[in-house]
């Protein structure tokens, strides 16, 4: 039962943390807008992969040295900032198509590696996220708690990640959605663009405190 409680714990947090707008909810906004539904899907892919990083290294400690040292928190904040700006600059040129909407995603898609690292990069970058595992695990893990437990804890976040993102991929792609918004995507992804300047500033500014 204390096994179930903690691991219903991580989930309800998990989800929250998620469902919460941030940087992986913007990028994968942006690439299921700009792109595809497939692009949104494996940027969904790579946010479930660098929390399943975020999972591991916080669980094996590393995460620990990286709270508390400041030259490393500044490193990783000022490198999470700059990627996630210059994906909003990117958002921000984007210019009206004068395409149809059948062929808006096969003149536009992006490859799934670029999709996914997209994604990765986004959520692996950003500080806060080291952060959110030390003061989850902090709670839920003890010196007892056998590996495979842990594992399982690590898993769930990365799995919550993953599904709601696709979720939100998938919606976001509907193609009479999609075909209803094309005469002003552009000015959705440059919103988008601005928001993504605006979370990357806010990264870059973070204190470890925070």
């Amino acid at each position: 039962m204390a096994f179930f409680s903690a691991w219903i714990t991580v989930f309800a947090v998990s989800l929250v943390a998620v469902v919460t707008p941030g940087p992986d909810f913007a990028l994968t906004l942006r690439n299921s807008l700009a792109y595809s539904r497939r692009a949104g899907l494996y940027t969904a892919v790579g946010v479930g992969a660098g929390n399943l990083v975020h999972a591991t290294y916080s669980l094996i400690g590393i995460g620990a040295v990286i709270s508390k040292s400041i030259l490393l928190f500044n490193i990783l904040k000022w490198v999470g900032a700059a990627y996630l700006i210059y994906i909003g600059i990117k958002s921000l040129k984007t210019r009206k198509m004068a395409i149809s909407a059948e062929n808006y995603e096969q003149q536009r898609d992006i490859k799934r590696w670029i999709a996914f690292r997209v994604g990765f990069l986004g959520n692996l970058l950003n500080p806060k996220a080291t952060l959110f595992f030390l003061a989850l695990f902090t709670q839920i893990v003890q010196p007892s708690t056998p590996m495979f437990v842990q594992a399982v804890y690590g898993m769930t976040v990365a799995v919550v990640a993953l599904f709601w993102f696709a979720i939100v991929a998938v919606v976001i792609s509907q193609q009479a959605f999609k075909r209803q918004i094309l005469s002003f995507s552009h000015w959705l992804e440059r919103l988008t663009g601005a928001a993504l300047i605006a979370l990357g500033l806010r990264l870059a500014v973070a204190e470890v405190s925070d």
